[in-house]
């Protein structure tokens, strides 16, 4: 069995900023265990712009935003094992892995870094009626084709969902020469971003119909039609509002799901909402040293915010191998002694020190009034550093309304907005000042206000 000081799952965007993080802060002993045939993720397959604004400065694709963490790892001669796939992390951070050089094989991690990713919501999850005739695709699969394998999915297209996927590869499917001939929604709102909307169907054209959701799919052996209907409050279809649509392909774009088989087999404790772990404000798990970041923990809206989170992931798994407390029953022996051989003050001082959960009273994150979740779920003041961003998502479209954050009972941030929507992720910064200015604080909620 080999040791590692920190073990990372996954090798994509929140992977690679994790490892480059932690590497700068001071850690050599770092290995990415990614199962794919190259880092990245699913940035290499997504060859459009506007990506990197916020960590370069500048507009690049998703395989050249990937490319700079990518050279960065290798600069800082990172480890990492392409082609491997986890299969399970015990509570005591042993990683089971294997590939075809190795076999089976196991690792022993001081910390985990969970940077999983997510996956999209399959066909099977919507209860649409009809038989399975070829033309179905996922979005995300579909711009894996076009993209990198070179394959036209189809010519004539109906998209259902209007996330960020669909909403580019509308566009994408555009631009190769397919008619793409509606758009159906079955939120009376967009769940992609406002750019989106207008580049990918405003600037060609293509129909977006809110409150619509297929209600039959025609065909057998390949998709001929598909029948969309509109929808009430209830998401119910209303009788009679039925249109038909002669096509050959239909991309589903409807949710992504953060893989956390792993995570909920090691004993980590979900976010029901987010169905993400729920993280502390150093992003750590219930489980000691175990972190989470990037899609595995919430669903980003930009993969700078992922970056963002995983170096925040990076860095705090560090603070948590220098701390030398791995969470190894060998390894908590001589600190317990070193305790028991000090004068009572050092001891107290050092147990102020502890970066273990539950090692003080935690602050609870509570999302109520239109806030659907906050990531971080818990806060612990002296672990925090001087300012932490608190993200959360509503749950419907608000229009000049405010983002409300309470201590207890008391009002401390109260500040407006033009629009909040389901689609972007929302951010607030508290500080580590303001949080001490309440030292019985037990409850921080947030909510929408008008």
């Amino acid at each position: 069995m080999k040791n590692y000081d920190i073990v990372i799952i996954g090798g994509g965007p929140a992977g690679l900023a994790a490892a480059v993080s932690a590497r700068q802060s001071g850690i050599d002993s770092i290995l990415i265990l990614e199962r794919d045939k190259e880092l990245g993720g699913i940035l290499n397959q997504c060859i459009h712009n506007g990506f990197g604004l916020h960590t370069f400065k500048e507009e690049l694709t998703g395989p050249e935003y990937a490319q700079r963490f990518i050279v960065q790892a290798k600069e800082l001669d990172i480890e990492y094992r392409l082609n491997t796939m986890v299969l399970e992390v015990g509570a005591d951070k042993v990683v089971t892995a294997m590939n075809r050089e190795d076999g089976l094989f196991l690792i022993q991690a001081k910390a985990v870094i969970l940077a999983m990713g997510c996956r999209e919501r399959p066909r099977g999850a919507l209860n649409i009626p009809g038989y399975r005739p070829a033309g179905i695709y996922s979005a995300g699969t579909a711009q894996r084709l076009v993209n990198m394998d070179g394959y036209m999915p189809g010519r004539e297209v109906v998209i259902l969902g209007s996330g960020d996927i669909g909403l580019i590869m509308a566009r994408r499917m555009t631009l190769e020469g397919a008619k793409v001939k509606v758009v159906a929604e079955l939120m009376p709102y967009s769940g992609g971003l406002k750019r989106n909307i207008v580049q990918c169907l405003d600037d060609y054209g293509i129909p977006l119909k809110l409150s619509h959701t297929v209600v039959d799919i025609k065909g057998k052996e390949r998709v001929e039609g598909v029948t969309l209907a509109q929808v009430d409050e209830k998401n119910k279809p209303i009788p009679g509002t039925e249109e038909y649509y002669a096509c050959d392909t239909l991309l589903l774009s409807v949710g992504l799901i953060p893989e956390n088989e792993i995570s909920r087999g090691m004993g980590v404790v979900m976010n029901p909402v987010t169905s993400g772990p729920r993280v502390n404000e150093s992003l750590e798990t219930n489980l000691e040293g175990v972190f989470a970041c990037g899609n595995v923990l919430h669903v980003h809206d930009l993969v700078d915010f992922v970056s963002e989170e995983a170096a925040a992931a990076g860095r705090n798994a560090a603070a948590y191998v220098k701390s030398g407390k791995d969470g190894a029953s060998d390894a908590k022996t001589p600190v317990v002694a070193a305790k028991n051989a000090v004068d009572k003050d050092t001891r107290e001082e050092m147990a102020q020190q502890d970066t273990g959960a539950g090692s003080e009273q935690e602050i609870e994150l509570v999302a109520t009034g239109g806030v659907r979740y906050t990531v971080p779920c818990t806060i612990r003041t002296s672990h925090m550093e001087d300012e932490l961003k608190v993200r959360f998502r509503v749950g419907s479209v608000y229009q000049n309304c405010f983002v409300s954050v309470y201590f207890d009972d008391e009002r401390v941030i109260h500040r407006k907005k033009m629009v909040f929507a389901p689609a972007e992720m929302e951010e607030v910064k508290l500080t580590k000042e303001q949080i001490l200015r309440y030292p019985e604080l037990r409850r921080i909620t947030f909510r929408i206000e008008e």
